[in-house]
């Protein structure tokens, strides 16, 4: 459900928040984890500094669901409005109110606006709606990849015992399969509609083929639905983002470019291999008994046909390319800068744009922000890192030349320490 009501606003002017939510009765969870994050735009997207323009308040109250903030906002792009707020609610009965600022809509009546709203959710609601055919949708899609018998795994051989992470469509758990600790990556059967499942089958397809040092090894699935999860190997080091950011580790020079060759022989491998991550973060990257690190979460992973493009937008605002964020073309070369923020953030310790909210930090990378360059890091490094945030795609290096840098600089770090008597 949609309302929509009309603002009329001198648009140099700061735009105040929407304070008055509240009086709408809704229970509104404050400070928890159940809680969206509040998104307000910054001054990245003022466009008419001096001008007045029509503005309209959007509201959308809708059954919470993953990705409905990033649904929302690409529905109301389509129809040509620029989104100067986005404030996001959830309520303890599972359900979402989303508030949208918006220009773009040349006139103040309202009727024709909501016209072409109810368009746009027409043609998008079809890929939103819940699997009519869930029991059957994503044993069909795996079974037209090939047998599942090896790797087809039976819940009553998985035990499962303590959460480890919670995300908005699923959980991942500690387990025990066959006498061997894994990691069980646990869709929520409450949330189970087309686009999840066919995450799913996208996942388990990538898996199956991917081998890999440093990719998370795959051991089985569970296919049956409602009932769908995954089974990796347990990585007992955690992630790169709790290393860094919750045990607040701060890197030596050596440690850092092992772990980064190490995410380049990942990455290298799977852009070897047509396929594309699409969410490359620390959070992703995970530590063995060895502090050997491995790509994992291929929940937006791709298969990239050779030659081809994407548009669809998906991944974290923080680690996102530009030209994902605007809905352009990308290929691999998008993992590339999500790279070079994950190298930032080896190098610094710190999270990516942390004084600002997700999308703000998007709306400027978009207008060519980047975090700033940390003045201790070795020159090299720093180089390596603007060449991989280029802004223009094909500007940035490959895995494998990047790989290449960064194992000659360790050869250079680690003969100066033995020479130094280190």
């Amino acid at each position: 459900m949609a309302k929509i009501k009309k603002l009329t606003r001198d648009l140099a002017t700061e735009f105040e928040p929407c304070s008055k939510l509240e009086d709408l009765n809704l229970d509104v969870i404050k400070n928890s984890k159940e809680t969206k994050e509040k998104f307000v735009t910054d001054s990245f997207s003022q466009r008419h500094e001096n001008s007045s323009v029509p503005v309209h308040e959007i509201i959308f109250s809708a059954v919470d669901k993953p990705k409905l903030l990033s649904q929302l906002s690409a529905l109301l792009s389509d129809i040509g409005l620029n989104i100067r707020e986005a404030h996001v609610f959830s309520t303890t009965d599972g359900y979402s109110l989303d508030v949208f600022v918006v220009d773009g809509w040349p006139l103040e009546e309202t009727d024709g606006l909501y016209a072409a709203m109810e368009k746009a959710v027409a043609r998008s609601e079809g890929s939103w709606s819940h699997s009519s055919n869930s029991h059957s949708a994503v044993a069909k899609a795996l079974a037209a990849e090939g047998k599942s018998g090896d790797w087809e795994i039976d819940r009553r051989s998985l035990k499962i015992g303590e959460k480890i992470a919670s995300g908005s469509c699923g959980d991942l758990y500690h387990g025990v399969y066959l006498g061997e600790d894994v990691a069980v990556k646990v869709l929520k059967s409450g949330q189970l509609n087309d686009a999840l499942e066919d995450e799913f089958t996208q996942e388990v397809a990538i898996l199956r083929q991917v081998h890999h040092k440093n990719v998370v090894r795959f051991i089985g699935a569970c296919t049956k639905c409602p009932h769908l999860c995954i089974v990796t190997e347990y990585m007992t080091g955690g992630s790169l983002y709790d290393y860094l950011h919750k045990n607040r580790n701060v890197l030596e020079l050596s440690q850092l470019l092992k772990f980064s060759i190490d995410v380049c022989k990942g990455m290298e491998y799977l852009h070897g291999n047509n396929i594309i991550h699409r969410d490359l973060k620390t959070a992703n990257l995970l530590m063995d008994t060895h502090n050997v690190v491995k790509v994992a979460d291929f929940g937006v992973a791709r298969f990239l046909i050779q030659g081809g493009v994407m548009t669809a937008e998906t991944g974290t605002y923080r680690w996102m390319a530009p030209e994902v964020i605007n809905h352009q073309p990308y290929d691999q070369k998008a993992d590339v800068f999500s790279f070079s923020i994950v190298l930032w953030e080896l190098v610094t310790a710190k999270v990516p744009y942390d004084t600002m909210t997700p999308l703000q930090a998007a709306l400027g990378v978009r207008q060519g922000l980047r975090p700033e360059l940390p003045k201790h890091g070795h020159p090299k490094l720093l180089d390596l890192m603007q060449r991989c945030w280029e802004a223009i795609p094909s500007s940035r290096p490959a895995f494998n030349e990047i790989r290449v840098e960064l194992e000659n600089l360790l050869l250079e770090v680690e003969n100066n320490l033995e020479a130094n008597g280190a």
